[in-house]
């Protein structure tokens, strides 16, 4: 029986360092979920197909099923859980999203949140046609893609002002 090898790696996720020791293998997705209890990131596809694990590396959007932990250290992480202030307040795309119902069961919403923050970042949201382009790798099982695109445009003008 062979002993499988960890590493020591720090994380900064959501303004919070944090040790682990993880094989070198392991996704930064498992590492949220499994070694930080960061459970709001979710596992849908596992191939990067579906975008439910969408989170912020350095203010970029990355599918964490396909990043690796160690590619993340030294990088800032940004998941669904460092959205809000640290009053509770919700970041403008987290009201949104409720305002304008665009979630049903709820399971991509994390990933529809992270790509939605990254696509009004990057300037994309200028038209329903372009949000819905840039958000084309997030899928939602449940249809709710028109109140997506609503609640993106809700807060691209919110965000604007």
């Amino acid at each position: 029986m062979t002993s499988k090898t960890r590493i020591p790696i720090q994380l900064q996720i959501n303004g919070h360092r944090h040790e682990l020791e993880v094989e070198p293998r392991v996704t930064l997705l498992d590492a949220l979920r499994d070694h930080l209890d960061l459970t709001g990131t979710k596992k849908g596809c596992d191939q990067g197909q579906c975008g439910a694990c969408t989170v912020h590396v350095d203010g970029e959007r990355v599918l964490a099923c396909l990043t690796l932990a160690v590619q993340a250290e030294g990088r800032a992480v940004t998941t669904i859980e460092g959205l809000a202030e640290a009053d509770g307040t919700l970041h403008a795309v987290q009201a949104a999203f409720l305002e304008q119902d665009a979630f049903q069961c709820g399971y991509c919403t994390p990933g529809q949140i992270m790509s939605a923050v990254a696509c009004i970042r990057e300037g994309h949201a200028g038209s329903d046609d372009e949000i819905r382009e840039y958000m084309a790798g997030n899928l939602c099982r449940c249809g709710a893609y028109p109140h997506i695109v609503a609640a993106v445009r809700q807060a691209a003008l919110e965000v604007a002002s």
